[in-house]
């Protein structure tokens, strides 16, 4: 049976948009710097949907976070390293929380010239200038009512916006903020929404080398942020030997390059997952 005339159009359309995203995951996973496809190619696939993104980047945000939390400041604590908020002043031996540790990351995109910000807020901060107004804290009292991501365009800023749920999920967080001076509630219990990690970009949609740009400079800026706390570890009066090994085995720190990759070998069947998933809705 000879194939349809609408077959023989459709088929090559779909085959594009597949190879495209092998290519994205290829890329991905290996970061290879060159071109993947022509301008050509990239015409015939359809666009990704920024809130599609946003769950991506959050799932790849979640993975760097548990690693920091539970493998270097967990694990870390034990061996007596210590992590503070005023980790980044000169005569504080100190790392970042986790909460910094974002921030931190946010900060370095906001460097960047991708148009790609991040941050940390909440109806309750510590840090009054990460506190949710407007539009955003009524988004946040969503979130906290059924614990579900909130998707809105903020006309005011021009930015499209991903707010994901904070969830206090390790006792160190919960004893941080309710003993802190300056937090206003002083009352927070396991599992409580604590805020939301909220992305935010200018586009509804975005091209898949955008997609590559963008996924590809947020782990550049998770690199960045660990090799800036393993700079800080050397002025210490008794730094921990930096090598393969981590603080679970003794007072280490992994290299750059061996943090990294554990968060790559971890994130990487998620990323897939959602990568994927993305490519089987858009075809």
């Amino acid at each position: 049976m000879s194939p349809s005339k609408e077959g023989t159009k459709t088929f090559p359309l779909k085959l594009h948009f597949l190879l495209g995203w092998l290519a994205l995951i290829v890329y991905l996973f290996v970061s290879a710097p060159a071109p993947l496809y022509d301008d050509t190619q990239e015409q015939k696939i359809k666009h990704i949907p920024i809130n599609q993104l946003f769950v991506l980047l959050q799932e790849e945000n979640n993975t760097i976070r548990k690693l920091w939390t539970k493998e270097i400041l967990g694990a870390g604590k034990k061996q007596g390293l210590k992590f503070s908020e005023d980790w980044q002043d000169r005569d504080v031996e100190a790392g970042p929380l986790p909460a910094l540790f974002l921030r931190e990351i946010a900060t370095r995109l906001e460097k960047n010239a991708l148009p790609l910000s991040l941050f940390l807020g909440s109806d309750a901060p510590i840090n009054k200038a990460n506190a949710f107004d407007a539009e955003q804290l009524e988004k946040f009292k969503r979130i906290k009512e059924d614990r579900k991501a909130q998707f809105f365009y903020a006309a005011d800023i021009a930015r499209h916006i991903g707010m994901f749920p904070d969830i206090a999920s390790v006792s160190p967080c919960i004893s941080c903020h309710n003993e802190h001076k300056d937090s206003p509630k002083t009352d927070w219990k396991l599992l409580d929404v604590m805020g939301a990690t909220t992305w935010l970009y200018p586009k509804d949609t975005i091209s898949i080398t955008e997609a590559l740009t963008i996924l590809s400079v947020l782990r550049e800026k998770f690199k960045e942020t660990y090799a800036a706390y393993l700079t800080k570890v050397q002025s210490f009066s008794n730094p921990p030997k930096i090598n393969e090994k981590w603080p679970r085995e003794g007072y280490f720190l992994p290299t750059t390059e061996v943090f990294m990759h554990t968060f790559e070998t971890e994130a990487s069947m998620s990323t897939l997952l959602s990568l994927l998933q993305i490519a089987k809705h858009e075809q």
